[in-house]
Protein backbone atom coordinates (compact mmCIF):
# COMPACT_ATOMS: atom_id res chain seq x y z
CA UNK A 1 0.00 0.00 0.00
CA UNK A 2 1.55 3.50 -1.13
CA UNK A 3 0.11 6.28 1.19
CA UNK A 4 0.14 9.56 0.38
CA UNK A 5 -0.42 11.77 3.61
CA UNK A 6 -1.66 15.79 2.57
CA UNK A 7 -3.46 14.23 -0.83
CA UNK A 8 -5.13 16.80 -2.81
CA UNK A 9 -2.02 19.27 -3.70
CA UNK A 10 -0.36 19.68 -6.92
CA UNK A 11 2.56 17.50 -5.82
CA UNK A 12 0.44 14.39 -4.54
CA UNK A 13 -1.85 14.49 -7.08
CA UNK A 14 1.03 14.17 -9.66
CA UNK A 15 2.14 11.18 -7.37
CA UNK A 16 -0.91 9.79 -6.90
CA UNK A 17 -1.37 9.83 -10.70
CA UNK A 18 1.99 8.09 -11.28
CA UNK A 19 1.43 5.39 -8.99
CA UNK A 20 -2.06 4.58 -10.18
CA UNK A 21 -0.41 4.39 -13.96
CA UNK A 22 1.14 1.63 -12.14
CA UNK A 23 -1.81 -0.18 -11.19
CA UNK A 24 -0.57 0.39 -7.32
CA UNK A 25 -2.98 0.69 -4.44
CA UNK A 26 -3.03 4.12 -3.19
CA UNK A 27 -4.86 5.63 0.03
CA UNK A 28 -5.33 8.99 0.18
CA UNK A 29 -4.95 11.00 3.34
CA UNK A 30 -6.52 14.74 3.81
CA UNK A 31 -8.58 16.00 6.10
CA UNK A 32 -11.08 17.14 3.22
CA UNK A 33 -12.67 14.48 0.98
CA UNK A 34 -11.24 13.47 -2.07
CA UNK A 35 -13.45 11.72 -4.64
CA UNK A 36 -11.50 7.88 -5.46
CA UNK A 37 -11.88 5.47 -7.82
CA UNK A 38 -9.99 2.49 -9.07
CA UNK A 39 -7.15 1.62 -6.99
CA UNK A 40 -7.47 4.10 -4.78
CA UNK A 41 -9.12 4.78 -1.23
CA UNK A 42 -9.58 8.13 0.81
CA UNK A 43 -9.00 7.72 4.66
CA UNK A 44 -9.65 11.29 6.56
CA UNK A 45 -6.60 12.40 9.24
CA UNK A 46 -5.68 15.48 11.05
CA UNK A 47 -1.78 15.11 10.62
CA UNK A 48 -1.36 16.93 14.13
CA UNK A 49 -2.98 13.87 15.60
CA UNK A 50 -0.50 10.89 16.00
CA UNK A 51 -3.21 8.32 16.64
CA UNK A 52 -5.00 9.55 13.87
CA UNK A 53 -1.77 9.32 11.16
CA UNK A 54 -1.06 5.80 12.64
CA UNK A 55 -4.27 4.86 11.85
CA UNK A 56 -4.27 6.27 8.48
CA UNK A 57 -1.28 4.45 7.79
CA UNK A 58 -1.71 0.84 8.74
CA UNK A 59 0.10 -1.51 6.14
CA UNK A 60 1.47 1.03 4.39
CA UNK A 61 4.97 -0.02 2.80
CA UNK A 62 5.91 3.53 1.64
CA UNK A 63 4.42 6.73 3.22
CA UNK A 64 4.68 9.71 1.22
CA UNK A 65 4.23 13.63 2.89
CA UNK A 66 3.07 15.93 0.63
CA UNK A 67 1.29 18.25 2.43
CA UNK A 68 1.41 21.70 3.17
CA UNK A 69 0.24 24.05 5.94
CA UNK A 70 -1.34 27.60 5.80
CA UNK A 71 1.04 30.16 4.58
CA UNK A 72 1.62 31.74 7.89
CA UNK A 73 4.66 31.43 10.00
CA UNK A 74 2.87 31.44 13.22
CA UNK A 75 1.27 28.53 12.14
CA UNK A 76 4.51 26.41 10.82
CA UNK A 77 6.04 27.32 13.94
CA UNK A 78 3.36 25.23 16.02
CA UNK A 79 2.46 22.89 13.70
CA UNK A 80 5.67 21.63 11.77
CA UNK A 81 7.39 20.17 14.69
CA UNK A 82 4.67 18.12 16.23
CA UNK A 83 4.14 16.91 12.53
CA UNK A 84 7.58 15.56 12.08
CA UNK A 85 7.28 14.15 15.32
CA UNK A 86 4.10 12.22 14.50
CA UNK A 87 5.83 11.24 11.04
CA UNK A 88 8.82 9.83 12.89
CA UNK A 89 7.30 7.82 15.63
CA UNK A 90 4.38 6.31 12.74
CA UNK A 91 7.14 5.71 10.65
CA UNK A 92 8.72 3.59 13.68
CA UNK A 93 5.70 2.13 14.88
CA UNK A 94 4.45 0.47 11.17
CA UNK A 95 8.43 -0.28 9.74
CA UNK A 96 7.01 1.68 6.46
CA UNK A 97 9.17 4.01 4.41
CA UNK A 98 8.85 7.27 4.45
CA UNK A 99 9.46 10.05 1.31
CA UNK A 100 9.07 13.31 2.66
CA UNK A 101 8.46 16.63 -0.37
CA UNK A 102 10.35 19.09 0.78
CA UNK A 103 11.09 22.75 -0.39
CA UNK A 104 14.50 24.73 -0.22
CA UNK A 105 13.75 27.35 2.72
CA UNK A 106 16.52 25.98 4.33
CA UNK A 107 19.10 26.73 2.24
CA UNK A 108 18.52 30.84 2.68
CA UNK A 109 20.20 33.05 0.50
CA UNK A 110 22.90 31.01 -1.71
CA UNK A 111 25.42 32.35 -3.87
CA UNK A 112 25.64 29.61 -6.68
CA UNK A 113 23.58 26.29 -7.14
CA UNK A 114 21.34 24.89 -4.38
CA UNK A 115 22.99 21.09 -4.14
CA UNK A 116 22.20 18.62 -1.77
CA UNK A 117 25.14 19.16 -0.15
CA UNK A 118 24.13 22.77 0.73
CA UNK A 119 24.25 23.68 4.32
CA UNK A 120 21.28 25.15 5.62
CA UNK A 121 21.70 28.63 6.11
CA UNK A 122 17.95 30.13 6.56
CA UNK A 123 17.21 33.36 6.32
CA UNK A 124 13.63 33.51 6.86
CA UNK A 125 11.26 32.52 9.76
CA UNK A 126 10.04 30.03 7.76
CA UNK A 127 13.22 28.93 6.73
CA UNK A 128 13.96 28.45 9.83
CA UNK A 129 11.63 26.08 10.37
CA UNK A 130 12.00 23.77 7.75
CA UNK A 131 15.59 23.24 8.25
CA UNK A 132 15.25 22.01 12.00
CA UNK A 133 12.38 19.93 10.99
CA UNK A 134 14.53 18.77 8.45
CA UNK A 135 17.34 17.96 10.20
CA UNK A 136 15.30 16.25 12.69
CA UNK A 137 14.06 13.79 10.39
CA UNK A 138 17.60 12.56 8.87
CA UNK A 139 18.99 12.56 11.69
CA UNK A 140 16.60 9.85 13.06
CA UNK A 141 17.52 8.47 9.14
CA UNK A 142 20.79 8.52 9.83
CA UNK A 143 20.83 6.66 13.47
CA UNK A 144 19.16 3.74 11.68
CA UNK A 145 15.98 4.37 13.87
CA UNK A 146 13.77 4.76 10.16
CA UNK A 147 14.48 4.46 6.55
CA UNK A 148 13.70 7.72 5.07
CA UNK A 149 14.59 10.42 2.56
CA UNK A 150 13.66 13.95 1.57
CA UNK A 151 12.36 15.08 -2.10
CA UNK A 152 13.47 18.20 -2.12
CA UNK A 153 12.13 20.86 -5.33
CA UNK A 154 12.09 24.76 -5.99
CA UNK A 155 8.93 26.41 -6.94
CA UNK A 156 7.33 24.09 -9.00
CA UNK A 157 4.66 25.45 -12.45
CA UNK A 158 2.23 23.91 -13.98
CA UNK A 159 -0.59 22.79 -11.35
CA UNK A 160 -3.73 23.44 -12.19
CA UNK A 161 -4.62 24.86 -8.95
CA UNK A 162 -2.81 27.82 -10.17
CA UNK A 163 -1.15 28.39 -6.90
CA UNK A 164 2.45 28.89 -8.18
CA UNK A 165 3.51 32.69 -8.97
CA UNK A 166 4.64 31.71 -12.60
CA UNK A 167 1.59 29.68 -13.30
CA UNK A 168 -0.59 32.49 -11.77
CA UNK A 169 0.73 35.85 -12.65
CA UNK A 170 2.74 35.42 -15.46
CA UNK A 171 1.12 32.11 -17.26
CA UNK A 172 -2.28 32.30 -16.67
CA UNK A 173 -2.19 36.22 -17.32
CA UNK A 174 -0.77 35.91 -21.14
CA UNK A 175 -3.56 33.04 -22.05
CA UNK A 176 -6.36 35.91 -20.52
CA UNK A 177 -3.79 38.45 -22.83
CA UNK A 178 -3.35 40.52 -20.02
CA UNK A 179 -0.52 41.83 -18.57
CA UNK A 180 2.06 40.03 -16.87
CA UNK A 181 3.36 40.58 -12.98
CA UNK A 182 7.27 39.26 -12.37
CA UNK A 183 8.41 38.91 -8.58
CA UNK A 184 11.92 40.08 -8.29
CA UNK A 185 14.41 41.54 -10.50
CA UNK A 186 13.71 39.72 -14.13
CA UNK A 187 17.35 39.83 -14.60
CA UNK A 188 17.67 37.67 -12.10
CA UNK A 189 17.80 33.60 -12.58
CA UNK A 190 15.29 31.24 -11.75
CA UNK A 191 14.45 27.25 -11.54
CA UNK A 192 10.77 26.03 -11.91
CA UNK A 193 10.13 22.31 -11.47
CA UNK A 194 7.68 20.58 -13.38
CA UNK A 195 5.05 19.25 -11.24
CA UNK A 196 4.27 16.18 -13.63
CA UNK A 197 8.46 15.50 -12.99
CA UNK A 198 7.89 15.69 -9.65
CA UNK A 199 5.11 13.38 -9.14
CA UNK A 200 7.33 11.08 -11.18
CA UNK A 201 10.30 11.48 -9.53
CA UNK A 202 9.03 11.20 -6.05
CA UNK A 203 7.12 8.35 -6.94
CA UNK A 204 10.76 6.58 -8.57
CA UNK A 205 12.22 7.18 -5.09
CA UNK A 206 9.26 5.00 -4.05
CA UNK A 207 10.84 2.17 -6.48
CA UNK A 208 14.53 2.58 -5.06
CA UNK A 209 14.65 0.91 -1.31
CA UNK A 210 18.33 1.86 -2.11
CA UNK A 211 17.62 5.71 -1.85
CA UNK A 212 16.90 5.91 1.60
CA UNK A 213 18.30 8.20 4.31
CA UNK A 214 19.22 10.67 1.63
CA UNK A 215 18.32 13.95 0.26
CA UNK A 216 17.51 14.33 -3.23
CA UNK A 217 16.64 16.90 -5.53
CA UNK A 218 14.17 16.42 -8.21
CA UNK A 219 14.62 16.36 -11.86
CA UNK A 220 14.25 20.57 -12.70
CA UNK A 221 15.71 22.12 -15.77
CA UNK A 222 18.39 24.42 -16.34
CA UNK A 223 17.30 27.49 -14.76
CA UNK A 224 16.54 31.03 -16.91
CA UNK A 225 16.33 34.40 -16.34
CA UNK A 226 13.18 36.34 -15.01
CA UNK A 227 12.88 37.68 -18.97
CA UNK A 228 13.63 34.58 -20.72
CA UNK A 229 10.40 33.08 -18.68
CA UNK A 230 8.45 35.98 -19.41
CA UNK A 231 9.44 35.89 -23.16
CA UNK A 232 8.63 32.16 -23.26
CA UNK A 233 5.37 32.10 -22.15
CA UNK A 234 4.34 35.27 -24.64
CA UNK A 235 5.85 33.48 -27.46
CA UNK A 236 3.83 30.43 -26.27
CA UNK A 237 0.52 32.66 -26.41
CA UNK A 238 1.60 34.47 -29.03
CA UNK A 239 1.39 38.09 -26.96
CA UNK A 240 3.47 40.66 -26.06
CA UNK A 241 5.95 40.16 -23.11
CA UNK A 242 4.54 43.25 -21.23
CA UNK A 243 4.67 43.15 -17.71
CA UNK A 244 5.21 44.96 -14.22
CA UNK A 245 7.40 44.14 -11.68
CA UNK A 246 6.26 43.68 -8.26
CA UNK A 247 8.84 44.87 -5.30
CA UNK A 248 9.55 43.89 -1.90
CA UNK A 249 7.82 47.46 -0.85
CA UNK A 250 4.79 46.44 -2.64
CA UNK A 251 4.35 43.06 -1.12
CA UNK A 252 5.01 44.45 2.15
CA UNK A 253 2.53 47.46 1.36
CA UNK A 254 -0.03 44.86 -0.17
CA UNK A 255 0.56 42.74 2.85
CA UNK A 256 -1.04 45.34 5.25
CA UNK A 257 -4.08 44.13 3.98
CA UNK A 258 -3.82 40.37 2.65
CA UNK A 259 -2.14 38.57 5.45
CA UNK A 260 -1.01 35.93 2.35
CA UNK A 261 1.18 38.15 0.54
CA UNK A 262 2.50 39.84 3.27
CA UNK A 263 3.94 36.14 4.42
CA UNK A 264 5.63 36.31 1.25
CA UNK A 265 7.74 39.25 1.76
CA UNK A 266 10.12 37.48 3.95
CA UNK A 267 10.76 35.21 1.13
CA UNK A 268 11.81 37.99 -1.53
CA UNK A 269 15.37 36.85 -1.47
CA UNK A 270 14.39 34.26 -3.49
CA UNK A 271 13.50 36.80 -5.91
CA UNK A 272 16.07 39.34 -5.99
CA UNK A 273 18.90 37.25 -6.25
CA UNK A 274 19.67 34.31 -8.50
CA UNK A 275 17.54 31.10 -7.50
CA UNK A 276 19.87 28.25 -8.86
CA UNK A 277 18.62 23.99 -8.41
CA UNK A 278 21.16 21.67 -9.17
CA UNK A 279 19.42 18.25 -9.22
CA UNK A 280 22.21 16.39 -11.19
CA UNK A 281 22.54 13.67 -8.89
CA UNK A 282 19.19 12.51 -9.37
CA UNK A 283 19.30 12.81 -12.99
CA UNK A 284 22.64 10.64 -12.94
CA UNK A 285 21.33 8.04 -10.44
CA UNK A 286 18.46 7.58 -12.25
CA UNK A 287 19.01 8.20 -16.14
CA UNK A 288 16.42 10.68 -16.09
CA UNK A 289 16.18 14.20 -17.56
CA UNK A 290 13.61 16.98 -16.73
CA UNK A 291 11.58 18.16 -18.92
CA UNK A 292 12.21 21.68 -21.22
CA UNK A 293 10.60 24.53 -19.97
CA UNK A 294 9.12 24.78 -23.36
CA UNK A 295 7.81 21.27 -23.46
CA UNK A 296 6.28 22.20 -20.01
CA UNK A 297 4.58 25.89 -20.58
CA UNK A 298 3.29 24.26 -23.80
CA UNK A 299 1.09 21.34 -22.82
CA UNK A 300 0.43 23.05 -19.74
CA UNK A 301 -0.99 26.08 -22.31
CA UNK A 302 -3.59 23.91 -23.38
CA UNK A 303 -5.40 23.90 -20.03
CA UNK A 304 -5.19 27.81 -19.10
CA UNK A 305 -6.63 28.23 -22.50
CA UNK A 306 -9.79 26.07 -22.06
CA UNK A 307 -9.67 28.32 -18.71
CA UNK A 308 -10.53 31.11 -20.56
CA UNK A 309 -13.00 29.76 -23.15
Amino acid sequence: MHTILGAGGPVSNALAQELLKQNQAVRLVSRREIKTSGNATWVAADLKNYQQVLQAVQGSSIIYMCAGLRYDKKVWAAEWPVIMQNLIETTKATNARLIFFDNVYMYGHVRGAMTEETPYNPTSVKGEIRARIAEKLMAEAKSGNIRASIARAPDFYAAESLNSFYDSMVLAKYAQKAKALWLGDPATKHSFIYIPDAGKAVCLLGQHPESDNQIWHLPTAPELTGKEFIQLAANTFHTQPNYTKVNKLMLQTIGLFNKLIGETAEMYYQYEYDYVFNSAKFQKTFQVQPTSYVTGIKQFSSFLLKQVK
